[in-house]
This record gives structure tokens, C-alpha cells and sequence, in this order.
């Protein structure tokens, strides 16, 4: 059984310490509607503070302002200006004013804002004509006469503008209009209403503008609206294409800016590439998103800023804006613009002089998208991102491009959360949005995988902040605003449901799709109904009809996704229950819960369970009897349904089943609970069982509601508050502290549990309420903690209560440095961790398993396997039940907020998990670890050789003995196979960890919190992971990891493996035996069948009959060949099974013929002979079988004259060991050979080590433990053992 690391998404996406959890999604899209242009340009008249130089800078919107008469020339200065912004917002209103007075700028600016409201207004401001700003923030106009300049306060303009705005100064020394707004801002942040301002000024306060004929006057206007021609005129005179170019090509470029297969918009492409690249590198996150994403004209013009800020620092002028960006002028992306433009620029006269001749597109994104490529192959979350993300966003825009951007946006976004936060946060969404409905078939798949991870991490930060309400209600609000709305309003929906429908699609990517499509309809009432109209229930029933058993590696997940697609797809949405009901979507449901991954079995119950509690308002129904009498066969078959896998091996699918439980539970409050008071009443006087007794004694001590009723538990009274009305639940909502199956009320609307409108319904059969009774008791009882308290929370609905132990662990037993551990404290909960596609996906085959007897052949080796299973995460407890809990009574009749109590189901967002973690490469440390465990493998087919032709020789060498401080002994020992440690339990219970080298106690714990039944077996599961698993008498199996550091033992998963329903004895005398090649795990005990586990599985494999007279006293599994093990029984018979025949049961005999009296032990002989056995009586006899020979055993020893109490049987060596109760162990070899004797007292004054009570060898070393009635564990080696 492997158990991989968890990868869980829930702990990774804490918020931070600022609250803010993810910077991507904007938290409003504005757009600037209004632009004022005002123009002061006094032409042919300069102010009296500037002196130019001859020849100056005299373009004005590349017009000549001196070419033509002065009127003419300002109209046309104007015009062009208002051309050249409506290229980057077409859809705003422009108006320039030129030369105008303080009253009419006050009138446009009064006028905008009255008709912009909340919109964005855009101020420009040419003071080229006027004397510069003062130092206190005064900007210049004139009045009509052009005799006189007019002041124009900031102060004035930002009262007329209001906010949202943008302004730009185009004038020298127009940092000082900047910064008296910063003033006004600064003003506002204090006062508490900041002001949403953003400025961009030509220059600092100190500076003056070029003046150089370099370039135009207004260069830094030109830059902000026609970037291309002011970068390519500037970089022509400094590259060395100036003598072939000069500006009349330039200002000719062929093609438009829209069209990228012309030269002038790949030119304009690329700058937008580069632009964007430098701006999302050097800012931060939210200021990025501010400026580059949330309005198109703020984001060109910023855009464009950069540009000036380069060409503009050049001549000695440095632009500035607010907010403030850091230096950007010298990025070294402004080297591969010059690159790409050079080479772009070269073909520029031959296509001028030859239209015909074809534009060569450039090579920057295809080199740019081979940088990202080089990352993603040397790259992760600590290192640097990819610089060029930005560009992969652009090349999605090109056909040609598309393809291998989507590739690689793919594979980065597989990288984790964090990746996907910072694809996003480039502004990815709106173009994955655009193309969804134009996806050529070749795109489908990749940009089903990179949805499937965006909505992964959306679903992710949607629950983070619904688990943390401290976070502000803006914070909130905005982050609920799910991607599910947006794929909603595009349709995207209907594409992922053609894909869904897709036979070309392998099924792994069709569970992609289904897992979209199941978050765009949870919870999302427009998703739900747009899905079901556009055929969802429809497809997911097809598909699960036409899914093939035969292909079940690859099936299993596509299954999983479509029963919860279905399931969210109707959860709280009455109709679509009733659609799903009339398709058999419950009977198509129900198939499923025998499948043999546990993923699928849960999915399915969860189906099922969203169907309980519907079809009971007959005003929604129209009151139709018949109608009602199949809605209650229906829900009949699915609580038997449910019933059926109430003690399913896997505890996903057993929570599943008490979520279930309680939705039923509280649809039917008032018959369940009826029902329970009425064989709750005991009868003392009968001796008879009755039903209420079988309730009793399947939890324990228990409460049971009524209308004030009084029932008698060991000797004291206890009374149950009775449900003050219908639906009203009786119990604590505390009774459960899971963080995954909470009685979070964060839905009161009830949603969340998907029952609606609750109605008292129809009574059903009194059998099937007493069937889920019994079945709530039994996950009362569950091994598995976290169950245990779901099933308590069921019990509680229908007014039971469970008079919980208080969990009270001895210390009389530990030194006074020894802690003891309560397994109360370090228990697990139920977050799986799929392995599916770690195992069938191109990760590494990690599949090694217990080395053969004999040396494997090298072709053998690649066939060597482990049994593959997921992880539960363990979660700390901090509030384990102690005492009697209360059951809190709740007022008032609001169903919706009682349904909000219940317990809610995990599986989807457990499932959801999955998606958050890479898919696509192998962890990390797969390389690393395969290479432990071959290094690992080698060394023990060393040890196996060793063992094989150790030479016979005395066993007494006594090499460690250990104190384990069990008040009643050792009932089993276990000796771990790659270290010096020995592990031992008692009947408390308690399991301690020793290293018998140093020496050192490593760990003590309790294996659970109420033991009564003693440990019968202690295994290893995949003996180079070291997982423990831990048998009871009664028959629950835990199996716990990091049991070898104190304190540090993790719960993976329980479950009980001789499930009774019914009266129960507390210990069933469980034998079990675990056989590491195949994954089975044998259980038999004081019931009259063998159960086969299939633990890979988490199922039962087979239960296989045995006689109802006759205990099963000794179990053993083949070592050698899969599916076959050994049992003894009470009355001194063997058998041999093989569960890969028909019959089963491959021989009967009965050795022990001289005294009839039970098996202690049984074991397979070392070797590669399958049909030789060894047994031992408790009368003192060892029997060696051949069950090729099924009369006689062929070798017979009578070891012990006293009682036989233990027997071991090495591995891989030729020698077993037995022990009496007189505290000797004997020692002999295959051959019969008495090999040594060991007494356990030889003298007076040593340690008597009592009765032994359990003896086991190493499995690589000839090494023996004894453990005995005493506290003491010892060890002994040979004289010679090659190993020590």
C-alpha cells in the first residue's frame, strides 16, 4: 500500500497578514468615457519665462504650427489631437478647447462630470503658449482677448473634475501641478475619502522641455498617443538603419494597427508585448492591475508612458507620474525592442517600393516564447518567474502563435497555485474568455486543462475567504465573484459540455471538463439552469452508461467527476432532482457504489444523498398520491442503497454515507425518532434482545429523545429534551470539529445541503427506520474518530445522545520522562490524496514491494508491485468529546437555518484538490525516492541471500532486553525490517517504539481512545515506507505513519473489518494477517467467515464461509503467492485457501490428533514450495504439512509437554521457534533438529520472563523477539549471525 505525500490546497492559501489573498481579479473595471483637451498654445507668440533656442522643437501633433495661418493651425492641432486619443478609446467623447478661458474649461469640465457620474474623465492640459506652473500649483490660460494669462488653481480644476479622473501635463515644470494634487490626495487619504486621481506630468518641477529639433515640441504628448512613430523615429537615428531610412518611411509604414499580418500592427504588437513584459516585471501586483488592466485608455497611455520616460530621460527630462512607478528607462526588454524593430524596419523599403512583395513576420515571440519554454525546464515556485509571461499572453492573440503559447501557459500553470495566481494576474481570464467559442479542435484539450486549473485555484480562494471572515466585506464580495459568473455570460458552459460529449477526448481530460463544468454549477443557480438546458443531465448519464469496466485505470476519475457534476448540478435546485430522478439518475448512481476505487463510491453516495428529502411538498408536486407512493420507493432503494456500504473500508465513503444519513435524518426526525423511543423502552425482566437493546449495545451508553422520556443506562437516568417542533434538530452542533465536515452556518439558506422547503414527510416502513438506526449506531462506533462524530451528530438529530468516556490514559506504566501520547490528540481526518494519475500518467512506477523468498530473475523485477492507495491528511484535534454533551434545543421553525446545522459533505471540495497539483511532471522528489527505495530493494535481496544459507547453529545469544512498563505484558511484537527497533502492544492497547541498539524509547501512544479489546497482530505495509498497521480483538484495523518519532504518529485510515450490525461482543478475537504482494489483508475471528480486504482498494475483496461452530484460532498469508493463507481453528484443524480458485478452500486436515485442542500457530515454510505449512497445537505439538498430501503431516515434533503458547516460523531462514507457558523457547530447524532451548529464568537471582506470550522473527536477520506476561521484550541473535 503506498500512501504518497498530501498535497493540500486548503493550507497554501492562507490569506496574508494584509488580508489581501489574491491580487488577480480586479475589483472593478472602469472606463474613461470623457476627454477634455485643452490646448494653449498662443501660437506665434511666445510666454515671457522661456527662451528658445534656434532651430527648436516646433511640431505640434506632427503639424508645423508655422506651415499655415494661425487659425488653421489650431483647429488642425486640435483635430489631430483628439485622432490620436480616440485610436486607444474609441468609444469616448472628445472635445478640445484651444486657447480657451478659465469659464469655459470650468463649464467642460462642470458639464463632463454631471454626465460621466462614476466614470473616468481624462484632462489634458498643452501649456506650450503660457508661462510654466507656479510652485504652489497654478497652471496658466488666457482670456479672449490673448492679452492677459489667467491662473488656474489645482485646487479649482480637481473641484469641477471630481473622480475618478486622469490627467496629463504637457508643459514644463509640470511637476509642480503634480504635486500640489498629491497635496489634495494626501488630504483625502487623512479625511478618509481618497480620491481615485491618476497623473502623468511631462516633466519635474525644476525641468523645462526639450527644446531640440530632435524632436517635436509636445514629444512627450506624442509619445503617450502615437507611440510607434516617436519610438521609430528616435531609434532610427541610433541604429544603423539611419542612412536607409529616414522619416517619410517612417511616417508610411504599410498596414494598420489592428491587422498583426502587417508590418504596422506587428510593430504594434510587439510594442504592446514589450510594454506590458517591462510594466509587469518592475511593479507591483495590485499597482499593475490598477494601471495596465482595469481601463483601456489608462492602460495605452501607460503604456506609451514608458516610452517617454526612455526617449525623453535622453534628452535630460524625466516624465513622472502618480502613483509613482520606479525607473523603467534602461530595462534591458527595451534591448529586444530595438532587435525586433531593426528587423522589422529592414524590409520597409522594399515593401514601399514593391506592394506585392510579402512582410516576414518577426522572430521576437517565437525567441520569447523559447525563454519561457528554457524556464519552465530549469524553474520553480522559489525562483524568479518567467519575465516573458506577459508576452504568452500576447502571443495568444496570433494564430500562429497560439498553439505552443497555450502549451506552455499549460505548463506553467500545472506548477501550482502560486503559478496560476501569477498567470492571472497578467490578465490571462478575459482572453482565455474570447477563446473559448473560436477553439480550433487541436486548442480543445489544452485549454480544457488550463481552465481546469484556473477554476481549481478560483474554487480555492473562494472557500479560503469563506473560512475567514475576519477579511473586509470589499475583499469578500470581490472574491466571490467566481469565474463560474463570467464562463456563464460567454457561454463557455455549452463548450465544455460538447467536449464532455466527445468520444475523441481521452477520459482524463473529459474529467476535466466535468470538473469545470461541476464549479460552474455549484451553488451558481444561472449555472445550473443553463447547464441542464444545454443537455448536461443528458450527456453525464450517457457517459456513465457507456463507460467500460475494462478500462477502469483511466475511467475512475471521469466517473468521480460526472457523479458530482450531476450532484451540484441539482444540490438545492428542486427540478433538476426531479429531472434527475425521472432519467435514473439515482439506479445509474447506485451501480457505481461497488466500484473498486473509493473516490467513486464516495462521488456516488454523495449523489445519492442530494436526492433525500425531495418529492415531499405536494403543493410543488400537485398533491398526486401516486406520484408521492414512487417518490417513496425511490427514496426507499436509495437508503438501502446507502445502507449497503455503511461499513465501506474507505472512510471518505463512509462520511459520505452519514452526511447522507443526516439529510434523511432530518427529513424524517419525528418517524426516526418515534421509532427509537419505542425499542429504546429496555425489558429487564425478559433476558430477550430487543431492538432498543441492539441500539444500546451498539454505542455504548446512550441517550435517547423523547417527549420527556426517562431510559435507565448503568444505573443512572438520563432525560432527552424532546424536538420542540418538526425539523427541529436535537443535538449540538459542536458535537463535530472537523474544519472538513463543519456545521459551518456561513449558508443559512441551506443550499448548501441541498434540501429545500423542508416538509414533513410521508412515513416509510418502520424495518427501514430501524435499519438506519442501527446503521447511524454503527458509525457511532466507527474506528475512525472523525466518523465516529459524524455518526454522533446523525444520532443526535433523531434525539440520541451518546454518554461519551471521558478518555483517561494511564501513566502508571511510563517513567517520569516518558509522555504519554493519547491517540485522541494526534488522530487524522479524511483528506485522501489521489493517486491516480501519479500512477497512470507517466510518474514514476514506484512499485516495490517485500522481496520474494528467492532471488528474483532481472526480468522479474519490473513486475514487482506495491498496492497503490491515497493518503488522509491528518488534522490536529483540538477539542476532543469529553463527558456528556448537552444537546442544545433551537427555537423558531426557519428549515432553511436547521438545514444549515447539518453536517456538509467534503467529497467535492476534497475532490477539487486534485487540480491544484501538478498533473502533468512527477513530484520533485520522485527521482530522489526511487532511487532510495532501489538502493533499498538491493540491500535486502542481500539480506535474503544471507538468510537463505545461514547455517544452522544455537539461537540463545540474549542481545537486548526491554522494560516496556505494560501493566499486563506484551501481547504482540513487531520487528521493523531496515532499523534496529522493535515494537511492542499490550492489552490496554498501548503500542511503544524502542531501539534496541542505543537503547531509546522513540515514541509511545494509544491506539485509540476507549480500548477494551487488546492488540491480536501488528503488520508493515510496504516495509520501505514503514506504515503500521494495528489489529484489535474486535476487529477494527488502524493504520497509522510517523510512528517512530515521539508524539508525531498520524491516524492514515480505520475501518472495521469484521463489520457487525447488530448485538455485538466487544471482542470478537480477531486474527489477521496482511500479505504485502498482493494487498490483501485476511481477517477471521468468532464470526463464521474469512473476510479478504483489498486495502489498495479500501473494499471488501471476498467473505469467505468457515464453520459457525468452529473459531478461527491462527491466520497466516503466503509470503509467496498472492491470494492464498492458512487458517487453524479451535478444534485443531487446517485449512488452506486460495481465493484465485473457484472453491476457495484448497485442502482440509486435522494434524493435531493427539489432543484436541486449538491452533496457537500456523505459518508457510520459507522456501518457494507453496504446498508446505507449519501448525502448532496449544497441547505442545508442531506439524509439518504438505497439502499435496491431505492426510498426514509428514514431520511431526512434540516441542512442549505444557501448554503451547506461541510459534514463529522466519521468513527467509530455515528455522522456526516455539514457546510455552513453563518460559522456555525452543529453537529447531526445518528438518525437525532442536537447535537450542532458551530459558528464560536460568538463574535465581535473573528476571523471570513469565509466560510467553508471543514470539516473532526479524524478516531479513535471524533475530528473534519474545515478548511475555511480564513487561519485558527480549531479543536474541546467534553466535554467528552474519548480520548483527
Amino acid at each position: 500500500m503506498y500512501f504518497p505525500p498530501s498535497i493540500e490546497f486548503y493550507e497554501d492559501s492562507v490569506p496574508s497578514e494584509s488580508g489581501f489573498v489574491s491580487k488577480w481579479r480586479l475589483k472593478d473595471r472602469t472606463m474613461t468615457e470623457m476627454a477634455a483637451l485643452v490646448l494653449c498654445l498662443n501660437i506665434n507668440c511666445d510666454p515671457p519665462d522661456v527662451i528658445k533656442i534656434s532651430p527648436c522643437a516646433r511640431l505640434e501633433c506632427w503639424i508645423d504650427p508655422l506651415a499655415v495661418p494661425r487659425q488653421k493651425a489650431l483647429e488642425a492641432i486640435g483635430m489631430a489631437l483628439k485622432l490620436q486619443y480616440k485610436r486607444w478609446q474609441p468609444k469616448a467623447q472628445y472635445k478640445y478647447q484651444l486657447d480657451p478661458t478659465v469659464e469655459e474649461v470650468k463649464r467642460l469640465c462642470n458639464t463632463y462630470r454631471s454626465f460621466a457620474k462614476k466614470k473616468r474623465i481624462l484632462f489634458h492640459y498643452n501649456g506650450h503658449g503660457v508661462p510654466k506652473p507656479t510652485s504652489d500649483g497654478v497652471m496658466w490660460l488666457l482670456n479672449r482677448s490673448y492679452t492677459q494669462y489667467i491662473p488656474l488653481r489645482a485646487t479649482e480644476l480637481d473641484s469641477w473634475l471630481k473622480s475618478p479622473s486622469i490627467y496629463v501635463f504637457d508643459c514644463s515644470a509640470a511637476g509642480n501641478i503634480v504635486n500640489a494634487f498629491i497635496e489634495l490626495i494626501d488630504a483625502s487619504i487623512s479625511s478618509g475619502a481618497a480620491k481615485d486621481c491618476i497623473l502623468l506630468a511631462a516633466c519635474e518641477a525644476h525641468e523645462t522641455l526639450p527644446q531640440s529639433a530632435e524632436f517635436p515640441a509636445d514629444v512627450f504628448t506624442s509619445c503617450l498617443t502615437t507611440p510607434l512613430q516617436m519610438a521609430l523615429r528616435w531609434l532610427c537615428k541610433r541604429s544603423l538603419l539611419h542612412e536607409s531610412l529616414d522619416h517619410s518611411l517612417i511616417d508610411n509604414i504599410p498596414g494598420h494597427l489592428s491587422d498583426r499580418k502587417t508590418l504596422l500592427g506587428e510593430l504594434n504588437w510587439i510594442f504592446t508585448a514589450v510594454t506590458d513584459t517591462i510594466a509587469w516585471n518592475v511593479l507591483p501586483r495590485d499597482l499593475f492591475q490598477r494601471l495596465f488592466r482595469q481601463d483601456q485608455l489608462v492602460a495605452s497611455l501607460f503604456r506609451n508612458f514608458l516610452l517617454a520616460e526612455r526617449i525623453m530621460r535622453s534628452a535630460n527630462c524625466s516624465p513622472f507620474s502618480y502613483p509613482m512607478l520606479p525607473p523603467t528607462h534602461q530595462h534591458h526588454m527595451w534591448d529586444a525592442w530595438d532587435m525586433a524593430a531593426e528587423i522589422c524596419l529592414s524590409q520597409l523599403p522594399s515593401l514601399i517600393h514593391d506592394p506585392t512583395v510579402e512582410f516576414q513576420p518577426s522572430p521576437f515571440f517565437t525567441e520569447q516564447l523559447t525563454a519561457v519554454e528554457v524556464w519552465l525546464d530549469h524553474g520553480s515556485e522559489q525562483k524568479k518567474p518567467p519575465e516573458q509571461l506577459a508576452i504568452v499572453l500576447q502571443a495568444l492573440f496570433s494564430q500562429c502563435h497560439r498553439f505552443r503559447a497555450l502549451e506552455l501557459l499549460a505548463r506553467f500553470l500545472d506548477m501550482g497555485p502560486w503559478a496560476v495566481d501569477l498567470a492571472l494576474s497578467v490578465g490571462n481570464l478575459p482572453t482565455l474568455l474570447k477563446l473559448l467559442p473560436t477553439a480550433a479542435p487541436e486548442l480543445q484539450q489544452t485549454l480544457v486543462f488550463i481552465w481546469s486549473k484556473i477554476l481549481a485555484h478560483d474554487k480555492m480562494l473562494y472557500e479560503v475567504i469563506h473560512s475567514y471572515w475576519i477579511l473586509s466585506k470589499d475583499i469578500l464580495l470581490l472574491e466571490c465573484q467566481s469565474c463560474q459568473v463570467d464562463l456563464v455570460k460567454v457561454g463557455g458552459h455549452t463548450y465544455f459540455i460538447r467536449f464532455l460529449d466527445s468520444l475523441k477526448a481521452f477520459p482524463e481530460q473529459r474529467a476535466m471538463a466535468a470538473f469545470v463544468l461541476a464549479v460552474i454549477v455549484d451553488g451558481h443557480k444561472e449555472g445550473q439552469e443553463a447547464c441542464i438546458e444545454a443537455g448536461l443531465l443528458d450527456v453525464c448519464l450517457k457517459h456513465f452508461q457507456d463507460s467500460t469496466p475494462n478500462n477502469a485505470q483511466s475511467e475512475h476519475l471521469f466517473l468521480q467527476w460526472l457523479c458530482l457534476c450531476l450532484g451540484k448540478m441539482w444540490e438545492g435546485f428542486t427540478e433538476a432532482q426531479l429531472l434527475g430522478l425521472q432519467a435514473g439518475a439515482a439506479v445509474i448512481s447506485a451501480s457505481l457504489l461497488s466500484k473498486p476505487q473509493s473516490e467513486v463510491r464516495a462521488s456516488a453516495v454523495f449523489v445519492l444523498g442530494t436526492f433525500l428529502g425531495v418529492g415531499f411538498d405536494s403543493s410543488r408536486y400537485g398533491g398526486d398520491e401516486c406520484d408521492d407512493d414512487e417518490k417513496l420507493k425511490a427514496e426507499i432503494t436509495i437508503i438501502r442503497n446507502l445502507l449497503s456500504v455503511v461499513s465501506d473500508g474507505s472512510p471518505l465513503v463512509r462520511a459520505e454515507v452519514a452526511v447522507a444519513l443526516a439529510r434523511f435524518a432530518f427529513g424524517h426526525n419525528k418517524h426516526l425518532k418515534s421509532v427509537a423511543a419505542m425499542y429504546g423502552k429496555s425489558q429487564p425482566n425478559t433476558g430477550v434482545s430487543t431492538p432498543g437493546s441492539i441500539i444500546t449495545s451498539q454505542i455504548g451508553m446512550l441517550r435517547i429523545g423523547g417527549d420527556s422520556t426517562l431510559i435507565v443506562r448503568d444505573g443512572r437516568v438520563s432525560t432527552s429534551n424532546p424536538l420542540a417542533t418538526t425539523g427541529i434538530m436535537h443535538g449540538s452542533p459542536l458535537l463535530d470539529d472537523s474544519s472538513q465536515y463543519s456545521d459551518s452556518g456561513a449558508s443559512n439558506d441551506g443550499v448548501g445541503n441541498g434540501i429545500m422547503n423542508h416538509v414533513r414527510p410521508r412515513p416509510l416502513d418502520t424495518s427501514v427506520y430501524l435499519d438506519c438506526i442501527l446503521s447511524m449506531c454503527t458509525l457511532a462506533k466507527d474506528p475512525s474518530p472523525r466518523i465516529a462524530r459524524l455518526g454522533r451528530r446523525v444520532l443526535s438529530i433523531i434525539g440520541i445522545e451518546q454518554v461519551a468516556r471521558p478518555n483517561m490514559p494511564s501513566t502508571s506504566n511510563a517513567r517520569p520522562s516518558e509522555p504519554i501520547t493519547s491517540a485522541a490528540v494526534r488522530l487524522s481526518g479524511l483528506a485522501r490524496s489521489s493517486s491516480w494519475f501519479d500512477m497512470n500518467s507517466g510518474h514514476f512506477p514506484l512499485t516495490f514491494r517485500t522481496p520474494p523468498i528467492s532471488i528474483p530473475r532481472a526480468s522479474c523485477l519490473t513486475r514487482i508491485r506495491r498496492v497503490s492507495s491515497s493518503e488522509f491528511r491528518p488534522h490536529l484535534l483540538n477539542s476532543p468529546d469529553l463527558g456528556l454533551a448537552d444537546p442544545l434545543g433551537y427555537g423558531g421553525s426557519d428549515a432553511n437555518t436547521e438545514c444549515s446545522l447539518l453536517p456538509r459533505s467534503n467529497i467535492y471540495n476534497w475532490s477539487c484538490g486534485h487540480f491544484s497539483k501538478p498533473l502533468l511532471t512527477p513530484p520533485d522528489d520522485a527521482e530522489e525516492l526511487l532511487a532510495k527505495r532501489e538502493a533499498k530493494e538491493r540491500s535486502t535481496l542481500d539480506l535474503i541471500v544471507k538468510c537463505q544459507n545461514y547455517s544452522v547453529s544455537k539461537l540463545y545469544n540474549q542481545i537486548a532486553s526491554w522494560d516496556t512498563k505494560f501493566e499486563n505484558g506484551t501481547k504482540t511484537t513487531l520487528l521493523q525490517p531496515f532499523s534496529p527497533v522493535v515494537i511492542a502492544a499490550d492489552e490496554k492497547e498501548q503500542i511503544r517504539v524502542w531501539n534496541y541498539e542505543e537503547p531509546a524509547l522513540l515514541n509511545t501512544f494509544d491506539n485509540h481512545e476507549f480500548p477494551d479489546s487488546g492488540i491480536s497482530k501488528l503488520c508493515l505495509l510496504n516495509e520501505l515506507d514503514s506504515l503500521l498497521l494495528v489489529a484489535s480483538g474486535d476487529g477494527n484495523v488502524r493504520i497509522w505513519k510517523d510512528y517512530m518519532e515521539m508524539g508525531k504518529q498520524k491516524l492514515v485510515t480505520a475501518f472495521s473489518s469484521l463489520p457487525v450490525h447488530g448485538p455485538t461482543v466487544c471482542n470478537l478475537n480477531a486474527n489477521v494477517d496482511w500479505q504485502q504482494q498482493s494487498g490483501y489483508l485476511f481477517v477471521a475471528g468468532d464470526v463464521p467467515s474469512i473476510k479478504v480486504w483489498d486495502l489498495d482498494k479500501e473494499q471488501l475483496l471476498h467473505s469467505i464461509p468457515s464453520s459457525p461452530d468452529n473459531s478461527i484460532s491462527a491466520l497466516a498469508a503466503s509470503q509467496v503467492h498472492g491470494g492464498q493463507f492458512a487458517a487453524g481453528f479451535a478444534d485443531g484443524s487446517v485449512r488452506i485457501f486460495d481465493i484465485r480458485t473457484p472453491e476457495m478452500l484448497v485442502c482440509a486436515a486435522r494434524p493435531h490428533i493427539q489432543r484436541i485442542e486449538r491452533v496457537v500457530g500456523i505459518d508457510f515454510q520459507p522456501g518457494l514450495d507453496v504446498g508446505k505449512i507449519v501448525s502448532a497445537s496449544q497441547a505442545g505439538d508442531i506439524q509439518f504439512l504438505d497439502i499435496r498430501n491431505h492426510s498426514d503431516a509428514y514431520l511431526t515434533i512434540n516441542a512442549h509437554r505444557g501448554t503451547l503458547t506461541a510459534l514463529a516460523v522466519h521468513r527467509h531462514a530455515p528455522i522456526i521457534a516455539s514457546a510455552s507457558a513453563k518460559q522456555l523457547i525452543k529453537i529447531f530447524s526445518l528438518e525437525g533438529e532442536q537447535l537450542g532451548t532458551i530459558r528464560c529464568h536460568p538463574t535465581f537471582m535473573a528476571q523471570r520472563s513469565g509466560s510467553i506470550s508471543c514470539l516473532t522473527f526479524h524478516p531479513y536477520q535471524v533475530l528473534l523477539a519474545a515478548g511475555a506476561a511480564n513487561p519485558f521484550v527480549s531479543l536474541y541473535a546467534a553466535d554467528n549471525n552474519p548480520t548483527r
